[in-house]
């Protein structure tokens, strides 16, 4: 895979998101806690001059990766001896942005930490080391510099990775229904629903258990799918738009009452693992999920058959497009005792030859630079270049969403699900979400 081709890739990605974000070539004066690039000892930070001992505090949210991050950083500290790096991982149901926000306030501050940009890169941005003239930039693909570079152009994070997410299916269980195409549209959708009834298996694997599942990625459908997603949001953020009487909106409720009808038994009680192993273990056919959950899959079954649907809300040309996005990014707290040693473990991540060889064979990832080549995607991971090299692709919209409101989000549906309130009530109540809390 050509370097050529990557820098292409980039330009087809988050057309939308890249449309609504300028910048200029200004960058914010270093606070008195940054170190200038001049002033700071590669060799010393590497390992070199008999350096002193520094130990890292790494706190991330990726559980699914949790195991394989942590040998990389064990490969880190064998090259470098006088740098400890602690792990610490929350993510899957628990909330990552309060336990983050908990660390702050008790003083336990880790040294790196997520940020997932936009509306989360302003809240935190006190908080954070200017990234700018770091070596890896260079190499950084355009889309991966939108959800953390500020309005002055300043960059403070660094992408994780690039990640889709949709309806995974499975290959076989859709031949054994006799589909033959993959469904599209919304009319060819409820058609491989009905033939899967038929033959006696089970279409979804639903966890609406989990409020990042529904109350973030499946919400972000109806979102994603306006003519200008980031003019919709600011239309809501002035009072002047709303869910209710929203196409979009309106057309979403078919997809949850499809799921819920069609899919395993107890959704609102059906976690993330849960909700992997039914998919992974052939007992259902499809699942909403994304690229991450690769590795749980084929740990599960390693000759799983799978690629990615769209999850459409209706029969137009470009109902049979999946989201792809950067799903958050690593920031460095500018406070740090150890700033330099922070930075220095992001760039190794990426440029080192160990760093590279986890990001793409042991995490799955698509790397968000053009100068790591993706390999040992696998499935999903080559599903999801196949959307984007033909340009079916839409925003993640959740990091421009006031903060906290996907978990409310999520709460609404739930009790849609649980037959307690109407749909046009759950509307309702996000809209006063949203109201409340913009």
């Amino acid at each position: 895979m050509k370097k050529a081709w990557i820098l292409w890739l980039s330009l087809l990605l988050f057309v939308g998101i890249l449309a609504a974000c300028g910048s200029d070539d200004s960058s914010n004066e270093p606070s008195e806690n940054d170190v200038s690039s001049e002033e700071t000892n590669d060799d010393a930070v590497a390992g070199g001059d008999d350096p002193e001992e520094v130990t890292l505090n790494f706190f991330q949210f990726k559980v699914e990766i949790a195991d394989e991050l942590q040998a990389m950083l064990d490969e880190f500290e064998a090259e470098h001896p006088h740098i400890t790096v602690n792990l610490e991982t929350v993510g899957g149901g628990a909330d990552y942005g309060a336990a983050l926000r908990a660390k702050f306030a008790s003083g336990e501050t880790p040294d790196i930490f997520n940020n997932g940009g936009f509306n989360e890169l302003e809240l935190w941005k006190e908080h954070l080391a200017d990234l700018s003239d770091e070596p890896w930039v260079e190499n950084l693909l355009d889309i991966g510099r939108v959800p953390m570079t500020d309005e002055d152009g300043t960059l403070y994070g660094m992408p994780v990775n690039l990640e889709g997410y949709g309806f995974i299916y499975n290959i076989d269980l859709f031949e054994e229904a006799g589909i033959t195409e993959p469904p599209t549209t919304w009319s060819e959708l409820e058609e491989a629903v009905q033939a899967l009834e038929e033959a006696g298996i089970t279409a979804f694997s639903a966890g609406y258990g989990e409020w990042w599942v529904i109350g973030q990625h499946l919400l972000n459908i109806p979102f994603a799918q306006q003519a200008d997603p980031v003019a919709f949001i600011e239309e809501l953020n002035a009072g002047e738009g709303s869910f209710t009487g929203n196409t979009q909106f309106e057309q979403f409720q078919q997809v949850i009452d499809l799921e819920i009808e069609y899919g395993n038994p107890n959704p609102l009680t059906t976690d993330y693992n849960t909700q992997v192993t039914l998919f992974a273990s052939g007992e259902t056919a499809m699942l909403q999920q994304g690229n991450w959950t690769e590795n749980m899959i084929y740990e599960i079954n390693p000759d799983m058959n799978m690629a990615f649907l769209p999850i459409p809300l209706n029969d137009d040309a470009d109902a049979g497009r999946i989201p792809v996005g950067v799903p958050n990014n690593w920031a460095v707290n500018k406070n740090s005792e150890h700033l330099e040693e922070a930075k220095y473990l992001l760039e190794w991540m990426v440029s080192s030859e160990t760093g590279q060889r986890y990001m793409t064979e042991e995490f799955a990832f698509i790397p968000a630079f053009d100068n790591i080549e993706p390999a040992g995607l696998g499935a999903l991971g080559e599903s999801i270049l196949e959307y984007s090299v033909a340009e079916q692709t839409i925003p993640w919209t959740w990091f421009r969403w006031p903060d906290g409101a996907n978990q409310d989000f999520a709460a609404a549906i739930q009790e849609y699900v649980a037959g307690q309130i109407s749909y046009e009530e759950m509307l309702e109540k996000m809209e006063q979400t949203w109201e409340s809390l913009k």
